[in-house]
């Protein structure tokens, strides 16, 4: 069953076009990640989906619903992250999930019931009467995860969901989403953390101007644009030029990123060593989301 899709969704903002006719198919229980540096147009799809941002053309639909024509009942079976911090600072951690959780109806010992929980959750419980003030950042970003769970959510949408969190909170979060997905809450996860797309999502779509650029599962996308392994060159800049005319002779895909040069898809390893053993150095490393975010993106910056 699909749980999100979209058709020809376009957003402009004046002269910017910030998303150009995507098209979007996210099935029920799947984790789906958008990946794409800034300015890309995540945020601003995302914005659309959760009805709160008018698309400029075509349509949402959610478990079948049309967005536009149903939202207010959508809505309520959404659970949103956003990437800003927007808690209440005048209410204590259990008062700001107490609040929000009256906005979707239930009574007030439901809600605190349901605050409890998300809080443990979270290993937040101890904190429940602390000013929101008096939490560090890691918190701060732990407990908007749980307010957006108060309403038990069918479809989960999180941008940036670990963005500041430490270690152990990163993988504390990753190990309660990965646990909602088992439960068959579907989720939709905007990120720059490539392990973090590679480690949650079932499959990702990468952003660039707008546009969708490919979609598929980490492993495959990886595949199709990097292979299995990526070799790494390490070249003085007089000895460029000459690495590049022999690697394009032998008809090797590569990209340049400062004094390194990165190889793909290498079938016949012994003529990469005979290049590379005259450099100062090289290594052979397994290839990533990385690899394929920068090959399809570039690797300057468009903010």
């Amino acid at each position: 069953m699909i749980a999100i899709k979209t058709n020809n969704l376009s957003k402009k903002f004046k002269d910017l076009v910030a998303v150009s006719d995507v098209d979007l198919e996210i099935q029920k229980g799947e984790c789906f990640g958008l990946l794409g540096p800034n300015g890309a147009g995540k945020t601003s799809l995302i914005r659309m989906i959760i009805a709160i941002s008018p698309p400029t053309k075509g349509e949402i639909w959610i478990f079948d619903q049309n967005l536009v024509l149903n939202d207010r009942k959508i809505k309520s079976t959404m659970g949103v992250v956003p990437q800003n911090d927007n808690l209440d600072s005048d209410l204590t951690v259990l008062q700001n999930l107490v609040t929000f959780a009256r906005y979707f109806d239930m009574s007030l010992k439901e809600a605190r019931k349901r605050s409890v929980e998300v809080l443990n959750l979270f290993q937040l419980l101890d904190r429940r009467n602390s000013r929101v003030e008096e939490l560090s950042g890691g918190m701060r970003r732990r407990l908007l995860i749980a307010r957006g769970l108060l309403n038990s959510p069918n479809i989960l949408v999180l941008d940036e969901p670990t963005i500041g969190l430490d270690p152990q909170a990163k993988y504390l979060v990753w190990h309660k989403l990965t646990e909602l997905k088992a439960e068959g809450v579907t989720q939709l996860i905007s990120t720059q953390n490539m392990e973090e797309a590679a480690s949650l999502c079932d499959r990702v779509a990468i952003m660039h101007q707008g546009s969708i650029l490919d979609i598929n599962s980490p492993e495959r996308l990886i595949c199709k644009y990097v292979g299995e392994k990526v070799w790494e060159i390490e070249v003085d800049l007089k000895h460029q030029s000459e690495v590049r005319d022999k690697l394009r002779t032998m008809d090797f895909e590569f990209e340049e990123a400062g004094n390194a040069i990165h190889i793909f898809h290498v079938k016949h390893e012994g003529h990469i060593r005979e290049i590379a053993s005259k450099y100062k150095g090289f290594r052979r490393r397994a290839g990533t989301l990385e690899d394929v975010f920068l090959r399809l993106t570039g690797r300057a910056l468009n903010e």
